[in-house]
């Protein structure tokens, strides 16, 4: 889930990193009010969970309290990415004389939280990673052990920075990841992080994203930030299909049909199991297949609530085909999700034998489940079949047409 810039800055402020004067308004008046009361010259940011502002044009400067207001009122109505401004935030403009960029995120390669920081800023650091690589240092460290200011000054220093910007940055940038850890965060970002003119250091950007698993440990964090247990906070709106798939879940508590995540694909999946939805996923990617959705299930789901969740998937435009497929499981009955599955089909319209390009749920009354697949033509497999060769199997047999 995604956070607001300004709150984003709020847990910045409880953490102690460097920020200037900063209001969030919701009017015209409120603009030119806390403008005048920060006096001198202010940006105003259009506080939007998408990227993209200051090509939008949702980010302003105003130099009196009247043209701060004026720019609330031009900068509120600009949709970007489909998405319009929640609020306005007003800051106090910084003179600066230099951006860094630093953020930690996960890297699924190595299995471990990564700190990338430049002392070029962050407008398009991939590029500056290309053409400027010794400025752009990416610095590994363990989710494990405790983490220490010298893994910070050793990214910092990485990259050139000496002296007393490496003195001054390095508990900024030990700061940042320990709130990545301590807050279950998949990115903590600070762009830019500036040092002014007067040689102290400010965040004036940020972007954190949490964990959207890790809701449950913090919610007293997400109340006192104003975070709803409705808010969904993803990169965009849920979608009608995205929406439809919470309402499934939502109207009846027996096992999960989550985290519902619309793409442009044509093989709708159904998967799960302890980390197997990703791993399927993948799989699928890897193989070529074009995955239609991103569709947990798990935890023993009733036969209706499979079947309400087949139907919705085979209601997508473009769907051919859906492969049901998990981990091997303990907790979910098979013959309960291939019921399930099988009779969502038939009220879709849709052959089972046809729509269903594979089935492989090992676990509990396996054989029972693979007796009612069998008796409508579905193509099944064990745990003899990895989960790797069940989803090359599905993308074959979608390309194949068959």
């Amino acid at each position: 889930m995604r956070f607001y810039e300004y709150e984003s800055k709020e847990l910045f402020a409880r953490r102690g990193l460097p920020l200037g004067p900063r209001f969030v308004v919701n009017s015209k008046d409120e603009a030119r009010e806390k403008a005048a009361e920060i006096g001198g010259a202010v940006v105003l940011k259009s506080q939007v969970l998408s990227g993209g502002r200051m090509k939008a044009g949702a980010v302003k400067f105003a130099d009196t309290p009247d043209e701060a207001a004026d720019h609330y009122e031009a900068i509120l109505p600009i949709e970007i990415n489909g998405e319009t401004a929640r609020s306005v935030l007003v800051e106090a403009k910084s003179k600066i004389a230099q951006e860094f960029f630093v953020a930690v995120t996960w890297d699924g390669r190595t299995k471990s939280p990564v700190v990338i920081f430049s002392d070029m800023g962050g407008i398009d650091i991939e590029e500056v990673a290309i053409k400027h690589p010794e400025h752009v240092s990416k610095t590994h460290f363990s989710s494990l052990f405790p983490i220490t200011p010298r893994v910070a000054k050793e990214a910092i220093g990485a990259t050139g920075v000496t002296g007393s910007d490496l003195n001054k940055l390095t508990p900024i940038v030990h700061e940042l990841m320990q709130m990545f850890l301590d807050y279950d965060l998949t990115l903590a970002e600070i762009n830019p992080l500036a040092r002014l003119e007067d040689g102290s250091f400010a965040v004036l950007d940020g972007h954190i994203d949490m964990e959207a698993e890790a809701r449950g440990n913090h919610k007293a964090l997400l109340k006192d930030l104003g975070i709803g247990d409705d808010e969904t906070r993803q990169a965009r709106p849920p979608t009608e299909f995205e929406i439809a798939g919470a309402r499934i879940n939502a109207v009846d508590h027996r096992g999960v049909a989550g985290n519902v995540v619309e793409f442009d694909g044509n093989l709708g999946l159904i998967i799960g199991a302890g980390g197997g939805s990703l791993t399927l996923f993948d799989a699928v990617r890897k193989h070529g297949g074009k995955p239609a959705n991103y569709c947990e299930i798990g935890g023993n789901p009733s036969m209706s609530k499979v079947k309400n969740l087949t139907q919705l998937i085979l209601s997508k435009p473009g769907v051919e085909k859906i492969a049901v497929m998990m981990n091997v499981v303990s907790n979910t009955r098979v013959d309960i999700v291939a019921r399930g599955v099988i009779a969502g089909c038939l009220e879709a319209g849709r052959d089972p034998a046809e729509a269903i390009a594979i089935f492989r749920i090992p676990g509990a009354w396996e054989d029972e489940g693979f007796k009612i697949l069998k008796k409508y033509g579905v193509d099944y497999c064990d745990r003899a079949v990895s989960m790797y060769d069940a989803a090359g199997r599905a993308v074959a047999k979608l390309q194949a047409g068959s």
